[in-house]
């Protein structure tokens, strides 16, 4: 029962293997339904979590295939019944994934069936135990933090890809947003892998419960050494310097679960310690390595819809990252959608469409290799070594991808930033979209920033006002944009630029059209005409959308996107914590808005600010 048996696929067909995690070994082999039991067969990849359900508790199934995009779930309990009131949640493409949830289960034997049109397709057997055994489910003391059982494949891979997307799922209208991160981490509803191990370590009321506090350079490491400690597989990772303005950052060794431990009273301390020395050792240099360079935790990957899943990173190059949670496939009513999560100073974490505004673009610094990034697969070292990291040769060999690893590929060194654009347009709407519906989708994207810079301005208004308004001390030159301490936490230098950019996008707009005609459906109109339509719309439509924030007195300020237009060069200088909030959304000198203000920045720093202010006026970051 612990010899780990590989089902081959057929030379017609691929076929991913079913898996069963069990204390030891984790079995692997294929499944569907033959006269009530389940015998070998050809399916998706059926998971269940915990890893070792028990009488009374949860039980949560996981369907993840690359192909079949609708299944249900069927399953059948101990008594030979179906369990009636199961719900299948689809979601994802590639890998797609079906999901059904018991919030308590009973002793016996439960058979899942996979149907795909009333045809069983898969089918796996769980049984579940007496009582739970409150122990570490395998993971007690040994040489490293903890023990590598699976491999990275293309059924782990697919299995960390839906993880993700659960994790941060809504409706595309919806916003996702945490702070922290284990406010996700601990709701069942969304981690499949919630209390997986049965050592109540995502369970609030455990004082040894697992924290997660990520910034957004930490975001997708943290997930990636949680994925693999739970399931367990082999997470590695390298310290960084944060590179020079002539070159990108060089990483070091890399570091595994497989050191030693570090300080923990027990097992669920040890890995915390782990998971803390992760977090103080990566960075955002981490991310902007050079796309040729061996020796780091990310490698390029191509643009291309099959590649770009939940999990894969986007590196700027000025130092943010963002990480894919889920598509949302383009629609005769609908545009499409790339949704991405980032984390930010103050540990909130926030669900963001892709566009122009977000994820920046160019290859023009030196400083950064920049765009889509996959994490490099940690393997098994050779004779019992150390685990090692897949290099570039290797990930763009033929069989990578046969092997569940995305190919290396440095085409992103290749494009332009308008090349980029229109690459990612051409992924997310391929059958483009009618221009004044490209311009309102573009406005919510801008919307959607000035909200949730309401959220950070006003988290820095908080703590402002419980410690008594102090000075927060201001770092020099291109530190103001990678810095820790409050400035980090409650400044909004990065967010700033960003916003005027989101800006500059969508009044750029009505050029785009006739600059890329083919990202349209112009319905035989002439791209210039379209532009002129265009213009009118959005003269029209930046008086009816707006954003509200407190003033200092409390009181409620409307903001709409042409006074935010308006008040772009104002933006340049607002994104002290130590200047009022009503300087930080812009407001006039002089104007009523302005007369609750009753907090600016000290004069050196208003002096500094202004030496920097053209940083802004061009929307391009300094050279470190």
């Amino acid at each position: 029962m612990n010899t780990p048996l590989r089902l081959l696929a057929g030379a017609a067909s691929f076929s991913v293997c079913l898996l069963l995690l069990s204390p030891g070994v984790a079995q692997a082999g294929a499944a569907r339904a033959e006269g009530g039991k389940c015998v070998a067969g050809d399916s998706a990849t059926i998971w269940w979590s915990p890893r070792e359900p028990h009488a009374g508790g949860p039980l949560r199934i996981l369907s993840v295939s690359e192909t079949l995009r609708e299944g249900e779930l069927a399953i059948i309990g101990p008594d030979d019944k179906p369990v009636r009131g199961v719900q299948t949640v689809q979601r994802g493409g590639p890998p797609f994934s079906a999901g059904a949830d018991l919030d308590k289960v009973a002793v016996g034997s439960y058979r899942v069936e996979l149907k795909k049109a009333g045809k069983v397709v898969g089918c796996r057997q769980i049984r579940v135990a007496g009582k739970d055994a409150g122990k570490d489910a395998g993971n007690g003391p040994g040489k490293g933090v903890w023990t590598s059982r699976l491999a990275w494949d293309r059924v782990t891979e697919n299995l960390y890809s839906a993880f993700v997307e659960r994790l941060f799922d809504a409706p595309a209208d919806k916003s996702v947003d945490f702070r922290p991160l284990h406010q996700a981490l601990r709701d069942p509803a969304r981690n499949f892998l919630h209390d997986h191990l049965g050592l109540r370590e995502d369970d609030p009321t455990n004082k040894s419960a697992i924290t997660a506090t990520p910034d957004c350079a930490d975001l997708p490491y943290f997930l990636r050494a949680y994925f693999s400690w739970k399931i367990g597989l082999p997470f590695g990772f390298r310290d960084c310097d944060r590179g020079t303005d002539a070159r990108p950052p060089r990483c070091g060794d890399l570091s595994s679960n497989e050191m030693a431990p570090a300080a923990g009273k027990d097992y669920l301390g040890r890995v915390k310690s782990f998971f803390r020395q992760v977090m103080n050792h990566v960075q955002s240099g981490s991310a902007r390595t050079a796309l040729g360079d061996d020796n780091t935790d990310y490698y390029p990957v191509k643009i291309d819809r099959a590649v770009l899943r939940p999990g894969v990173i986007y590196a700027d190059p000025y130092g943010h990252v963002l990480m894919i949670v889920k598509w949302v496939e383009q629609t005769a009513k609908q545009g499409g959608l790339l949704l991405a999560v980032d984390g930010q100073p103050d540990t909130s974490i926030g669900r963001k469409r892709f566009w122009e505004g977000t994820f920046l673009f160019t290859n023009d610094t030196k400083s950064a290799g920049p765009g889509w990034k996959a994490f490099r697969p940690v393997v098994a070292g050779t004779g019992g070594g150390a685990p090692r990291a897949l290099d570039n040769r290797a990930l763009a060999a033929t069989g990578a991808l046969a092997a569940g690893h995305a190919p290396f590929s440095d085409e992103q060194s290749k494009l332009t930033s308008d090349e980029f654009y229109a690459r990612m347009g051409k992924l997310i709407n391929p059958a483009g979209l009618d221009p004044a519906q490209a311009y309102g989708e573009t406005l919510d994207a801008l919307l959607e920033q000035m909200k949730v810079r309401v959220g950070s301005v006003d988290n820095g208004e908080k703590y402002m006002r419980e410690n008594k308004n102090p000075v927060v001390p201001m770092p020099e030159g291109a530190k103001i944009f990678e810095t820790t301490g409050p400035w980090e936490d409650y400044a909004t230098p990065s967010r700033d630029m960003r916003l005027i950019i989101a800006m500059n996008v969508l009044t750029g707009l009505p050029e785009r059209v006739v600059r890329h005609p083919e990202l349209y459906v112009l319905g035989g109109r002439r791209p210039e005409d379209a532009r002129t339509e265009l213009q009118k719309l959005h003269a029209q439509r930046i008086t009816e959308r707006a954003v509200e924030y407190k003033r200092s007195d409390g009181s409620a300020f409307k903001i709409t996107v042409a006074d935010l237009l308006a008040r772009k060069s104002g933006l340049e200088m607002a994104y002290n914590p130590n200047d009022c909030v009503e300087v930080r959304w812009g407001a006039p000198d002089g104007a009523a808005e302005q007369s609750t203000c009753q907090r600016h920045a000290p004069p050196d720093q208003r002096a500094r600010m202004a030496e920097y202010r053209g940083w802004f006026r061009e929307a391009k970051r300094p050279p470190r």
